[in-house]
């Protein structure tokens, strides 16, 4: 009954909070004069991260800190597979220009370079030092863009989305400032209550602490990400959705990696072969893969949702199968090798070319 209660109490909390950091978010873009896919990409990114940054942190200090590897690598493949592409098949999610521009290349740029640091074996104290840096620069860069953004630009989104929605103009800055924040904190406890429930469940219907490991947590820690992207979905802040995702993913490997090797020192983070061989290449082509779906139309249609959800699925099939050393993880490796991974490179090449003609077209 007490497990039930947590778990109840955990989607409620878990719900108003997203609820409440939409509207400050929102509202707290329209008063500071920057667009919220800004808000989306940084504040509200850096607090949906914060479950990431706080298991990355404990675990350097109780001597695991190779889990924050394995947390970022698995929180950025969800993100962008499950949250995007769930947030994507609710209602279709439209891409700020920013993001396509900037800070997908940057994810992608950050994805290759965590990747190389990390050749060596560990992310010492000067890569970490590297990767925060970077992160500073971006948030800058992206705050001092979106201020020059024109008046007329800012009008189009009030038009589209309405004033009531943001509410920027109505309520007082300390007003938002404590529902962002209120927001965040409901948002983390109610996750964290989520769970605890959930693998207390898990365990009492048998599940082995592998599978948990593999399902439960690595979902549970990214839940922020998940809320605050479907409950802006449904509000119509479709912009926040996709800066929350792909923020978070830049957080998670600028900040979260690079405070957590700059707090630990001496050897840094470990980097295990088998991250460098297979988990950390599946990040990046996720990175990649965002890409050519944002370019077209700036629009992630249900379709491309689907797609990615489908691919999340994909990848959790490949890693229980994996843990279980199955017999038929070889005919299943081989066929997603040879034939679903090619044939999505080439329609996604395909989509993305069509894009860019008609885009030339217009403009030419």
């Amino acid at each position: 009954m007490l497990t039930l209660l947590l778990f109840a109490a955990g989607v409620v909390l878990l719900v108003a909070g997203a609820d409440l950091l939409v509207r400050g978010s929102s509202g707290l873009a329209a008063a500071a004069g920057i667009t919220p896919v800004v808000i989306g990409l940084t504040v509200v990114a850096f607090g949906t991260s914060a479950p990431e940054l706080a298991v990355a942190i404990k675990g350097a200090f109780q001597g695991q800190a190779d889990v924050a590897v394995g947390n970022v690598i698995g929180s950025n493949i969800f993100n962008v597979l499950f949250v995007l592409g769930l947030s994507a098949v609710i209602i279709p999610l439209i891409v700020d220009q920013q993001i396509v521009r900037l800070d997908v290349p940057i994810l992608i740029g950050s994805s290759f370079l965590v990747y190389f640091l990390g050749l060596d074996g560990y992310l010492g104290r000067l890569d970490g030092a590297m990767l925060f840096s970077i992160a500073v620069g971006w948030i800058v860069m992206s705050i001092r863009n979106s201020r020059r953004d024109s008046a007329a630009i800012q009008a189009e989104y009030e038009a589209e989305f309405g004033e009531g929605e943001t509410g920027g103009k109505k309520r007082s800055l300390p007003l938002l400032v404590v529902l962002l924040i209120v927001g965040l904190v409901m948002l983390v406890l109610g996750a964290r209550w989520l769970l605890d429930s959930a693998v207390t469940f898990a365990r009492l219907l048998g599940l082995s602490e592998l599978i948990i490991g593999l399902t439960v947590v690595a979902v549970g820690t990214s839940l922020p990400e998940v809320a605050t992207s479907i409950i802006a979905a449904f509000k119509g802040e479709r912009d926040i959705a996709v800066g929350n995702a792909i923020g978070s993913n830049l957080m998670n490997i600028l900040v979260v990696l690079g405070l957590t090797a700059l707090v630990l020192g001496g050897q840094g983070i470990p980097v295990a072969p088998a991250a460098l061989g297979f988990d950390m290449p599946i990040m990046i082509a996720v990175a990649v893969a965002c890409l050519p779906i944002f370019f077209t139309d700036h629009l992630i249609a249900r379709w491309e949702g689907a797609l990615l959800f489908a691919y999340y699925l994909a990848y959790t099939l490949y890693l229980i199968l994996d843990a279980a050393d199955h017999d038929a993880l070889p005919m299943y490796s081989s066929a997603m090798a040879l034939f679903v991974l090619p044939l999505t490179a080439v329609t996604l090449v395909v989509l993305s070319w069509r894009a860019f003609n008609r885009q030339k077209r217009v403009t030419g």
